[in-house]
């Protein structure tokens, strides 16, 4: 029966959520989109494109400030004479399924690839529309119809800053002009100019949607028609990024478009959504949009075509493509994992790998991603990405030569690349930064070569380092490692504890000090005032070490310094409140530090007192990190909480999070729809609310999602641990079926 009871808690233990029916997401197939960036010509003008349409046979034409160019099998453009040397401003296509083209030099329709002239037309043709009697070809020195090709003058005088036409559905059609939107109906019109029936004249597209109202782009929003009655108006205030909008289009599934200087936007009745930065776009200036027949949205850029396209994928599917993304690029010697370098920012097939302060952290999460891989399907690669994981993280202390000091990362001795390289200090200098930072600790050999010269690796390891060692050996020891393995694992932990312990609880450098980061001292963390803001973390961090140790080992000391520091030295206090609110110290690394260290406490102690003590902080936690709808922090709250409060929230991100891994600038500092606030970091700007995964720069759990301007402008590539450690843990814990 005690077997059985031993069994019994052990699967508690591992096991700890009874799964509610509202916290599992079924994995079916949904839509993913990708950016495929289309580069016109080298001609800069070439790539300054106005307008684009796709014909009858799905061909895509791009009209550039170098003329005329169309998309042959997906991959080359061609520019076609001699609609070219100068701007195209706009393309349509005829009920018969004839091209049309509005350019700088006159009117052309478009037949088997060859362009033919209208004649007798002022040039230039600003737009181009369909109408009872013909095509219509408007521009600033008058209106004409053509019929048979034959052009004829149409006398009326309108605004000749003339911008797009459209068809109106009972008769004539809309033109859209700088000064106002016009109705023009045989020999009249009627001309909508007031802010009464227009958001403001300076109008720039129209759209006639399929349930019969008109979408009227212009400075400042959109005014939307019904019955020639304006019934809407959209504007910044309700959704819209931008008030500089430049073309609105409707897609197949009847979604709405709006093309603006800061991106495309679209709005499917419900949800806005945001496509700009590089990652979506070649440029934000987006000029025009075109469908083809399978929906793929084509985009006139002020730096090239954008198509956005879609494929049928689930999370199952999604995981596979970001997991071989990481093996290809994010795997580097002895074995450790993080980003690399793109050598021509966005080309990921020209990379360099690269070293980080934090590579031990990182490394340690994706090993925890491939031991939950493993434990759900038993895949002898996942084991052995595991193994060759915990090695890599093992070599980070054995290369030191020391009792239990863990390098920050290490690299190949013949890199030419490396950060923080070796550098000396002027006294005046270490005045400056100890009088700025008291804490610093200065430190010019950073780092050292191995003593067979095959490696350089690099001091001064933070605390996060260590717990993030700790994360990984935890989930490795109990979900992968075999009983030789558990061994080498067991002693590998101890060896690191042993040493934090007898250096009286901090982490002692080669100098013979503690780094700057490696501190969990009671005289620190509870008496010296510099060191209050790390008081809670660090608390739960020493504890969740020696919990670990305790864990592998079985050995009494480890429990017994455990509950010194707990009560002797007041650490249950310090766990109460671990997470601090006070914005001149919230950060987002603190966060992560948290969701490592938390597991192995509300897995391993079986204390009710404590445990309830670890619940509690583990809910304060959970109150801010909650509004991040992370994923990552919403599964660790929910395996020992029994919910996840926010599980439609992590499906969307696991969902939307983009195919693309590179970090690409987003600057959404600039948007109109959100406000600039210095909340819950008082250090940097963020916006005023938590915008989707798709719109901004998002690749690390320590890194602040509201931030308004983030990442480094295509330079490197996200591994997609990100990604991978929350579904694997979602599939494990049995949140993803």
């Amino acid at each position: 029966m005690a077997k059985v009871f031993e069994i019994l808690l052990m699967c508690m233990l591992l096991f700890p959520l009874l799964v509610f029916s509202e916290n599992i997401h079924l994995d079916e197939p949904f839509i993913q989109e990708f950016h495929v960036p289309h580069v016109v010509s080298d001609s800069r003008a070439a790539n300054d494109v106005l307008t684009i349409n796709v014909d009858s046979n799905n061909t895509v034409w791009a009209g550039t400030k170098a003329g005329l160019y169309f998309l042959q099998d997906g991959k080359k453009w061609h520019p076609l004479a001699p609609i070219e040397d100068g701007s195209v401003y706009d393309i349509i296509t005829d009920q018969q399924g004839q091209m049309w083209i509005g350019a700088w030099n006159g009117v052309y329709i478009v037949e088997n690839l060859d362009a033919h002239k209208i004649s007798n037309i002022e040039e230039p043709i600003a737009a181009l529309c369909q109408v009872e009697e013909g095509i219509a070809a408007l521009g600033p020195k008058g209106i004409w119809i053509i019929k048979e090709r034959n052009a004829q003058r149409y006398h009326l005088t309108l605004s000749r800053s003339v911008r797009a036409a459209v068809p109106h559905p009972e008769t004539g059609f809309w033109l859209a002009t700088g000064m106002g939107l016009y109705h023009v109906f045989g020999e009249s019109f009627t001309l909508f100019q007031s802010t009464d029936d227009i958001l403001t004249p300076d109008v720039t597209d129209i759209c006639l949607a399929t349930d019969g109202c008109i979408w009227v782009s212009s400075l400042g929003g959109m005014s939307i028609f019904k019955n020639n009655v304006r019934v809407r108006k959209i504007t910044p205030e309700n959704g819209l990024p931008s008030a500089m909008v430049n073309c609105v289009k409707q897609a197949p599934d009847g979604s709405m478009w709006i093309g603006t200087h800061y991106g495309v936007t679209r709005f499917d009745g419900q949800r806005w959504s945001l496509r700009h930065s590089r990652r979506w776009l070649l440029d934000d200036d987006v000029r025009d949009i075109a469908f083809d027949q399978d929906g793929t949205a084509w985009i006139a850029t002020a730096g090239g075509v954008s198509a956005i396209k879609e494929r049928e994928m689930t999370l199952a599917h999604k995981a596979d493509y970001f997991q071989n993304i990481c093996q290809r690029r994010h795997v580097r010697p002895p074995g450790l994992v993080e980003k690399c370098r793109l050598n021509t920012p966005g080309d990921t097939t020209d990379w360099s790998p690269e070293d980080d302060d934090n590579d031990g952290q990182y490394t340690s999460m994706y090993l925890a991603m491939e031991s939950y891989r493993y434990a759900v399907t038993q895949s002898p690669n996942a084991k052995a990405n595991a193994r060759r994981a915990f090695e890599a993280l093992r070599f980070l202390q054995t290369i030191t030569e020391t009792d239990g000091f863990v390098a920050r990362t290490v690299i190949p001795a013949d890199w030419d690349h490396k950060h923080d390289a070796n550098r000396s200090y002027t006294p005046q200098h270490i005045a400056d930064i100890y009088v700025h930072n008291p804490r610093e600790k200065i430190v010019e050999q950073r780092w050292r070569p191995s003593r067979d010269g095959r490696w350089l690796w690099k001091g001064d390891t933070s605390s996060d380092e260590i717990t993030g060692h700790m994360y990984g050996y935890l989930f490795y020891h109990d979900l992968v490692a075999d009983a030789t393995e558990k061994i080498r694992v067991r002693d590998h932990v101890c060896r690191i504890v042993d040493y934090i312990i007898n250096g009286g609880y901090v982490l002692r450098d080669i100098d013979g000090a503690h780094t700057k980061w490696g501190v969990w001292a009671p005289e620190r963390l509870n008496y010296d005032p510099d060191w209050r803001q790390e008081r809670g973390v660090n608390s739960v961090e020493i504890l969740s070490y020696l919990k670990l140790a305790y864990h592998v080992s079985g050995r009494a000391k480890y429990q017994d310094e455990y509950v010194k520091l707990l009560f002797e030295h007041h650490y249950a206090e310090n766990v109460k409140k671990a997470k601090t609110t006070n914005p001149a110290w919230r950060t987002h690394i603190d966060d992560e530090l948290l969701a490592l260290a938390f597991p192995c406490l509300l897995m391993y102690e079986d204390d009710p007192g404590l445990r309830a003590l670890y619940l509690s902080s583990l809910e304060q936690w959970y109150v801010e990190v909650s509004k991040d709808w992370s994923p990552f922090f919403n599964f660790i709250y929910a395996a020992f909480a029994g919910t996840d409060p926010n599980f439609g929230h992590s499906i969307n991100f696991l969902q939307w999070t983009p195919l693309d891994l590179v970090r690409w600038s987003i600057d959404n500092s600039r948007r109109e729809d959100v406000a600039l606030v210095r909340t819950p970091e008082m250090e940097m700007w963020q916006t005023d609310r938590m915008l989707p995964i798709d719109e901004i720069s998002f690749f690390r759990w320590d890194n602040n999602q509201r931030a308004a301007v983030s990442a480094d402008g295509g330079r490197t590539e996200s591994d997609g641990v990100f990604w991978l450690l929350p579904y694997w843990m979602g599939r494990y814990y049995g949140f993803i079926k």
